[in-house]
């Protein structure tokens, strides 16, 4: 359970403190007006300070992930369908977190709830909930079915994690691959060659025009590197600041879209969360200006945001929805029609999940056909950089065996 400081006044009218353990500050509050006195003020325990045992514990440091919130989520609405109190429900689901910091939160939320404000209003103040399960979680509250809009959070948040983690494979991947590629180049070309040389200079016969091409990459880049890792450096730091900037963040992003095969597989992606998420939110009961407020946010590419903050412009005029999300490098092109089909026939939101299922599936196959050029193609770059490393250095020790005789 966690502690409570209290300030109360006993029927003496004398000051009362203390620390307590409770299941939440109103069951503390209810049994210290049992003795007759009267509560001042109450708060937990963690919101003044942490114990040197738990600021030690290497648990305490582990950021909370997607699938930490998600399994505390499902919790929550299987013991509000049980019939247990949010409150209690809170005090339960944060007794059982793996994450010291997740714990931390829950129990700020039961907090603020005991203060008055509302559960969604509450989670708001955390980022580990995104705005799409606090929208989720209000609508919750105005209509009494919080278990049930709690669970189409967790499945918008799993498919969300799992969109986002099928796409970091597949650039990570490739990315990875060519990082090691790029490695065992500079080793041969700084580690190497140099080696060779010292043998080959030695000799002091004719070289082969591939010996004397390595010689001089290998000489330039002892002469260049540390400027080249500079330059480097440099544009490493660019990048940084320019995702960190809004208008050339969404510059980046609008490229990043164009790009072959990786292009399509952020378009399908986005295409399939922003499917899902919002047919999640209509189903609810969130209106469409408002669900396209929250999906504003909820994408990670800033030209698809940008894309969605047009449509809802075009909607609050009275444009359909349709036609606002029409953009060349946008979304793909079959959601605006299948968008325009559901607006026709009044179920946008049974639309929305079957495109999300369409392009989830495609995302699947998208996968597998970058994964099928891309391994190729880095087994031929780093076999051929390998392989003409060792042509090279067999041609000059042959030479010079031929040149000796």
């Amino acid at each position: 359970m966690p502690a409570f400081t209290f300030t109360a006044r006993d029927t003496g009218g004398r000051t009362q403190r203390g620390m307590q353990s409770a299941a939440s500050a109103v069951v503390l509050a209810s049994e210290l007006r049992s003795r007759g006195w009267l509560v001042l003020d109450i708060q937990i325990a963690a919101e003044t300070g942490v114990g040197l045992t738990e600021s030690l514990n290497p648990r305490g440091w582990l950021p909370v992930r997607s699938v930490d919130v998600e399994l505390a989520l499902q919790q929550l609405a299987v013991m509000l369908r049980s019939g247990l109190t949010l409150l209690n429900a809170l005090h339960t689901a944060a007794e059982h977190s793996d994450r010291l910091k997740l714990q931390r939160i829950l129990r700020r939320v039961m907090v603020r709830i005991e203060e008055g404000s509302s559960f969604a209003e509450a989670l708001a103040e955390h980022r580990v909930f995104n705005n799409l399960t606090v929208q989720l979680v209000r609508v919750g509250e105005q209509t009494g079915n919080l278990d049930v809009v709690i669970v189409r959070a967790v499945e918008a948040m799993e498919r969300r994690r799992q969109l986002v983690q099928q796409v970091m494979t597949a650039l990570t991947y490739p990315f990875i691959v060519l990082l090691a590629a790029i490695a065992v180049s500079l080793f041969m070309v700084l580690n190497v060659i140099p080696k060779l040389e010292i043998f080959i200079k030695a000799l002091g016969r004719k070289l082969p025009p591939t010996t004397v091409f390595l010689m001089d990459v290998s000489a330039w880049f002892r002469v260049n590197g540390v400027g080249l890792l500079v330059v480097t450096g440099g544009a490493l730091v660019a990048l940084v600041v320019a995702i960190n900037m809004p208008t050339l963040r969404g510059g980046l992003d609008r490229m990043l879209l164009r790009v072959p095969l990786i292009g399509r597989v952020l378009r399908v992606a986005g295409t399939a969360l922003f499917s899902r998420a919002l047919g999640i939110l209509l189903r609810s009961g969130v209106t469409v200006l408002d669900a396209l407020r929250t999906m504003e946010s909820l994408g990670s590419n800033k030209h698809l945001s940008a894309v969605v903050a047009r449509a809802r412009q075009r909607v609050f005029a009275g444009g359909g929805l349709a036609e606002g999300l029409a953009d060349p490098h946008g979304f793909m092109p079959m959601l605006g029609q299948m968008i325009a089909v559901g607006e026709s026939s009044g179920r946008l939101d049974d639309v929305l999940d079957e495109v999300a299922k369409f392009y989830e599936s495609q995302l699947a196959v998208l996968i597998r056909q970058l994964s099928a050029l891309v391994e190729p193609a880095i087994i031929v770059f780093v076999g051929g950089v390998v392989g003409f490393v060792y042509i090279t250095f067999f041609l000059t020790i042959y030479a010079a065996a031929g040149s000796s005789k």
